[in-house]
């Protein structure tokens, strides 16, 4: 008897390997300060948590179309109509059990074995692993920091072969919260048409960006980019509803048909209680969600400020998301109590061991001697664990 290559290859996510581990830390006693987790410390806005009670109430609790709720499909049409300039008609939506499972759907969908996708770096730790259990191949393509860790269109370019199936971009980015602009989006757009391949366009964090700066979603920029795009996106981060497991995809017809398909097979519906507090998420008031996102910036401005008081450690001002992403290749080689860092894991574990600060390290997103600390924390939290960080560095070697 034996396991599946397929099952046995799929690595554990290192973001939640290590808030797995700073949490049995937290319950055996220890003061932690998680940096790991990618989730906002915000409640649910009440009219959200509201409309909950009334779908149990009023006996909303049985399936749903495998697909979604024609409410919430029609509630997703009219914000990325509203939103980002995009017309998409109920039978181009695909509701999931969150924007992960979207995205796992889409490469399902899209991906053949052997077809390669190409993943600009740093990027989030599941893409690469939901590709190959899909069968396909990751291509990556370095986002330098030099260049505000976006990969450059035409490195981008430089690595379609006769294989490449898909372009999946995050924006703003996971881990770095990196912007690409409108005019790398159009170059991007010109490339897959050019080459007819199709684009995954994650946009989780759409809402959360900062300096007065808006997401241009990459569909928007032509008819054609529409054709050969899927858009991905979810309640988790906008509306602090990470427990919920609602995501979406906007894709043309057929392929959304397939995705449907596919969903109706593996997971039927997605939770029918929370579609209808997801619609009422984006059909209600946005004062809350400003309210997260200004104070969101104010605790990036922070972290990044005291970040670079350090001799050994630098991090670049992200344009959106909620995440830092810190240079700290000076750290490399240097020993702490006697233990040598020798890359961006082993910092992870010393720091989290020696401080109680947990952080994940850069190579998981493809990106060696950086690491990512999220500030969906609270602003005592972030001064903390960082001035805890700050002392780790200075101890170093």
């Amino acid at each position: 008897m034996r396991l599946s290559k397929r099952g046995l290859g799929a690595e554990e996510s290192a973001t939640l390997a290590i808030s797995g581990k700073a949490k049995a830390m937290k319950a055996q006693g220890r003061d932690v300060v998680n940096f790991g987790v990618g989730e906002p410390d915000f409640d649910t806005p009440e009219h959200i948590r509201e409309a909950a009670k009334y779908a149990i109430d009023h006996g909303y609790t049985r399936y749903t179309p495998a697909a979604g709720t024609l409410e919430l499909k029609k509630a997703i049409c009219a914000e990325l109509s509203r939103d980002r300039n995009l017309e998409y008609t109920p039978e181009e939506i695909v509701v999931s059990n969150g924007a992960k499972h979207s995205i796992f759907n889409a490469m399902m969908a899209l991906l053949d074995p052997g077809e390669e996708i190409i993943l600009p770096t740093p990027c989030w730790v599941s893409y690469p692993e939901m590709a190959r259990m899909c069968g396909g191949v990751p291509v990556f393509v370095e986002g330098s920091e030099e260049n505000g860790f976006r990969a450059k269109i035409a490195d981008i370019e430089a690595a379609v072969t006769p294989h490449t199936k898909c372009i999946l971009i995050n924006n703003p980015n996971n881990p770095t919260g990196a912007m690409y602009t409108r005019e790398e989006l159009e170059e991007l757009a010109e490339v897959a048409k050019r080459h007819d391949i199709y684009i995954i366009s994650d946009e989780i964090y759409d809402k959360l960006v900062y300096d007065g700066r808006r997401v241009v979603s990459i569909a928007s920029l032509s008819e054609d980019a529409r054709a050969r795009t899927i858009v991905i996106n979810g309640a988790s981060k906008t509306y602090a509803m990470t427990g919920w497991r609602i995501g979406w995809a906007a894709a043309p017809k057929d392929c959304a048909k397939v995705m449907a398909n596919i969903q109706s097979q593996a997971t039927s519906n997605p939770n029918s209680v929370a579609q209808y507090a997801v619609a009422a998420a984006l059909t209600g008031p946005d004062d809350e969600i400003r309210e997260m996102a200004a104070e969101f910036e104010k605790r990036r401005n922070r972290m990044v400020e005291l970040l670079n008081q350090s001799e050994d450690i630098t991090a670049r001002k992200p344009e959106g998301a909620f995440y830092v992403f810190a240079n700290i290749k000076k750290l490399m080689g240097k020993t702490i109590d006697g233990e040598i860092i020798t890359d961006s894991m082993a910092f992870a574990h010393l720091l989290l061991e020696k401080e109680g600060v947990a952080v994940v390290p850069g190579v998981a997103f493809g990106a060696e001697g950086y690491i990512r600390l999220s500030y969906a924390l609270g602003m005592p939290c972030i001064e903390k664990g960082v001035s805890r960080l700050m002392d780790f560095a200075q101890r170093a070697k």
